[in-house]
């Protein structure tokens, strides 16, 4: 027999009169209610004893089933095949897939072009500098201002940034103002306003989310400390390997848990778990500690920056409805359709480009194309930024998240 609460009482239920319907994650379990002793109402009426039960049926709620996620990859495929706003364009994918075949000899499509994009990260000589992308993508999320011509700013060493760049100038500022913002022992303990003064801003317009970025920070922290006290001796865990890394690190770090539920399934992105990831073994330039197998699991690193460059660069088109939207401001929340497609086609066109371009590499030279996902993505981010003027009239989408 199991129990099961009924409008306060418990009516015992027969297991063999169970019936399980599953319903997103809800599994619903109807049952065959119990023979129930009739009273008369006097009125000639038949009443069941067992009170607000029907008379045919009833069900249990019982608790969520825990689905495991598709991994980012099969996610974005999954996305892809049933998008209704976003579609990945082939003859687009084939187009930035000879951009990048052309520059394939470049240290643009190489590990070394991270540092470029990346000019305040210490060198790698110690936990600091590893701790300090650690710190960075805790809290690399949701840089977009209100409002276009009131945008945070941080100023280092004469250079004033904006978006995510000023995260970087504000935590190595600190670094050289001798704040141990890098110290989990420091960072896990960090209060709301001690934060707040590391990340302030040059005029009156703050970083966004500054509560957020606290919550993730000290948690993050701690989780360090409980594992050997730097990201070091917490990402060793993982033996090197990328895909057990971002395993590790969503497993033990609930912020970077980036998960959602599209046509009844849940899938992931895990975008700031696999940039620290592909950050680690930027900064080590893939060297020692940062020689890590397994690269190729990655894939892009699903923000709001780049795929506005692929719909620039044709190889994503938006449907007329969902431009609308954009382009009038819409905020998309996290986990709407849209913002999901977007994110997902933006995955799955990134993996048909490096699937075209390592084709024209074999073909065409006979080699193998050792370029994967996070180097297609070190080169788009950047060529977004360097080309905001001319992507202009194609609208980022706008969502208030921690994952991106």
């Amino acid at each position: 027999m199991i129990q099961s609460e009924v409008r306060g009482g418990k009516a015992p239920v027969r297991q063999s009169n169970l019936k399980k319907r599953r319903r997103n994650d809800i599994i619903d379990i109807w049952v065959d209610p119990p023979t129930a002793s009739k009273t008369g109402s006097g009125n000639g009426t038949e009443q069941s004893a067992v009170a607000g039960i029907s008379s045919d049926v009833f069900l249990l709620h019982t608790t969520p089933v825990m689905e495991t996620p598709m991994l980012p990859r099969e996610s974005g495929q999954f996305i892809a095949e049933h998008s209704r706003d976003v579609f990945v364009e082939p003859k687009g994918v084939e187009r930035v897939a000879r951009l990048l075949y052309n520059l394939r000899n470049s240290n643009d499509l190489t590990v070394s072009s991270w540092k470029k994009s990346n000019p305040m990260a210490p060198a790698p000589t110690s936990d600091e500098a590893v701790n300090w992308v650690f710190v960075v993508d805790t809290m690399n999320f949701s840089f977009w201002p209100e409002n276009e011509s009131e945008q945070c700013e941080v100023t280092f060493k004469g250079t004033t940034y904006t978006g995510y760049m000023t995260l970087c100038a504000a935590i190595t500022r600190a670094m050289e103002e001798g704040i141990p913002i890098t110290d989990p022992k420091y960072f896990s303990q960090i209060s709301v306003e001690e934060l707040g003064r590391v990340l302030r801003s040059d005029n009156e317009t703050p970083m966004p989310m500054l509560q957020e970025r606290h919550q993730a920070l000290t948690e993050g922290g701690r989780v360090l400390l409980e594992h050997g006290g730097s990201f070091r001796s917490f990402i060793s865990q993982a033996g090197n390997d990328a895909r057990k890394m971002v395993e590790l690190i969503v497993e033990k770090i609930p912020s970077y848990r980036d998960e959602a539920t599209y046509e009844r399934k849940k899938i992931s992105f895990y975008k700031r778990a696999q940039i620290l990831v592909a950050d680690f073994w930027g900064i080590m330039e893939a060297r020692g500690e940062g020689d890590i197998i397994n690269m190729d699991w990655l894939t892009m690193f699903a923000d709001y920056r780049i795929p506005q460059a692929l719909v620039y660069l044709g190889a994503l088109r938006y449907s007329d409805s969902l431009m609308q939207a954009l382009n009038i401001g819409e905020l998309l929340p996290c986990g709407d359709r849209r913002e999901v497609e977007i994110r997902g086609c933006s995955i799955w066109s990134v993996e048909l480009i490096k699937e075209c371009l390592c084709k024209l590499v074999q073909d065409r030279e006979g080699k193998t194309c050792d370029i994967n996902s996070a180097i297609i993505d070190f080169y788009l981010w950047p060529y977004a930024k360097q080309h905001h003027k001319e992507m202009a009239h194609i609208p980022i989408h706008h969502t208030r998240s921690i994952y991106y």
